[in-house]
């Protein structure tokens, strides 16, 4: 197993001390941590963890599950923290998507083979991530986060639910990173994510209510591609 690099999300300085040095000696590497929404958010984006863990109970206006929500949109993976067991709670952790969770009291054992186990299964699903560079900075994104891809001159613009990212590549080069399971192309301009088309029409496909063209020369090829 590779050495997850993991940002911890928590109120209580001593379990954020104690979740550090138990990470450490089992060579996980922390990048940091925060006790509230709006710091912590900021500073995942530009750390880049391979995993969260998010306290249910954090300070400010905005708990743990607000932030999982957040997570959730640019499909960064996370585990909770939580020693809430409330129906109230439960009813909006089951409006999230995490890797599992961590309840607390915890051991040091048990931190460690919950983390294992959850980034096993993870790794299972075969999500696929691409890096993208843009205005000096390296993105990694999970590709079934990306909504299309959209030519622009020798730029391409990448499409997330969350951010639009303008890659210094043509819409051709950015393509070729693409897991081909998922994506298609509907235009000369444009690649979809397939599983992100809710309707179609016989020129136009739409991701929720964005309406991306379908040309002529592509059709056939997308409806067979839906049908499968």
């Amino acid at each position: 197993m590779k050495a997850l690099k993991i940002y911890i999300v928590e109120d209580e300085p001593l379990i954020v001390a104690t979740i550090t040095s138990a990470l450490k000696k089992h060579g996980f590497h922390v990048l940091g941590d925060s006790d509230e929404y709006d710091e912590a958010l900021p500073a995942i984006e530009n750390t880049q963890p391979d995993l969260v863990l998010v306290d249910i109970q954090l300070e400010g206006a905005k708990d743990g599950i607000d932030l999982a929500s957040a997570l959730d949109k640019r499909a960064i993976p996370y585990l909770y923290l939580t020693s809430q067991t409330d129906p109230e709670t439960i009813k909006r952790v089951k409006e999230t998507q995490p890797l599992g969770y961590i309840v607390k009291p915890f051991t040091e054992n048990g931190l460690r083979s919950n983390i294992e186990l959850a980034w096993h299964n993870f790794s299972l699903t075969n999500q696929d991530f691409i890096l993208l560079k843009t205005e000096g900075r390296t993105h990694r994104i999970n590709q079934d986060s990306i909504l299309y891809l959209k030519a622009f001159d020798n730029y391409c613009y990448v499409v997330t639910a969350s951010d639009t990212f303008l890659v210094p590549h043509t819409l051709k080069k950015t393509s070729e990173k693409l897991n081909r399971d998922n994506f298609i192309q509907t235009h000369r301009s444009y690649w979809v994510n397939i599983k992100k088309i809710s309707s179609t029409t016989p020129s136009t496909v739409y991701l929720g209510e964005e309406e991306i063209p379908v040309s002529a020369s592509h059709k056939d090829m997308l409806l067979s591609r839906l049908q499968e």
